[in-house]
């Protein structure tokens, strides 16, 4: 189920690009290291995604540079529009990331227990920090989340398909992924579980789900988890393109946000 050319790594090892700016799912990162390159080579991504619920709309744009299947750097701005709660009001913010694989392969050990583990770490910046956030009660406008991802490819694993999985611990004070600060007067940092499962139904096309928690630091504006079902097409090895239904829970006290979910990944 997997193609390669002469000196690259296969399709789908570099998996998508999350919100965050970080290879793996939509909501979640996971342990894979973005692009195409092997261990000798430099490879890079590029990702676009827009996401549009009953009440807000998202737009995230980014790029990684990837080093030796092993290292990835990676940057993204994230711009939302929060007019439904005051007419023109848009938040945002940048996000640089940073995620090296510690140990296990994903891929290319499939008799070993052992997944492939990463540590990643995200520093966050709010742009309109002053403008609603610190109103809400939010302590600071830039933080840095870090994550322990572990994700695994099971050949054949369901009905003859391959099966990949992941599983993230994060800690994170983040409200709403940053978009709303960070802290508050809520708990310090929380420990967060987040999870991915998709199944292979052809070569090209991937299809499986994810879940985030989310912690609580503004006890005005309680956050729910976020999860999505998602369809990912790779119709060349290095472009894929995914779609989602996504629930991203209460956003500012607005009823729970569920809609549609688009993003374009370019890898080399």
């Amino acid at each position: 189920m997997w193609g390669a050319d002469a000196g690259d790594r296969l399709q789908w090892t570099g998996a998508v690009t999350q919100i965050e700016g970080s290879a793996g799912g939509g909501l979640v990162p996971w342990a894979l290291i973005g692009g195409l390159e092997t261990d000798a080579e430099v490879g890079a991504t590029g990702f676009a995604t827009y996401v549009s619920t009953q009440d807000f709309s998202l737009r995230v744009a980014g790029a990684s540079i990837d080093a030796d299947d092993r290292v990835e750097v990676s940057a993204a701005r994230q711009r939302f529009d929060a007019g439904a709660v005051l007419p023109g009001l848009t938040l945002g913010q940048d996000i640089v990331g940073v995620k090296v694989r510690l140990a296990g392969d994903a891929v290319f050990a499939p008799d070993e227990y052992l997944p492939q583990i990463s540590l990643g770490a995200e520093w966050k910046h709010t742009l309109d920090f002053d403008q609603v956030p610190r109103a809400l009660g939010a302590a600071r406008g830039e933080d840095v989340d870090l994550y322990l991802a572990a994700t695994k490819l099971y050949f054949a694993a369901l009905a003859g398909r391959n099966v990949i999985v992941d599983l993230t611990l994060r800690r994170t004070r983040a409200n709403q992924f940053g978009l709303l600060g960070f802290g508050g007067d809520g708990s310090g940092y929380s420990y967060v579980p987040e999870a991915s499962a998709g199944v292979f139904v052809t070569d090209s096309v991937l299809f499986g789900a994810e879940y985030r928690d989310k912690p609580n630091n503004l006890h005005s504006l309680r956050e729910d988890s976020a999860q999505d079902v998602f369809v990912a097409w790779g119709p060349l090895k290095n472009v894929s393109l995914t779609a989602a239904w996504t629930d991203l829970g209460r956003i500012a006290g607005k009823a729970p946000q569920s809609g549609v979910y688009l993003s374009l990944w370019l890898g080399i």
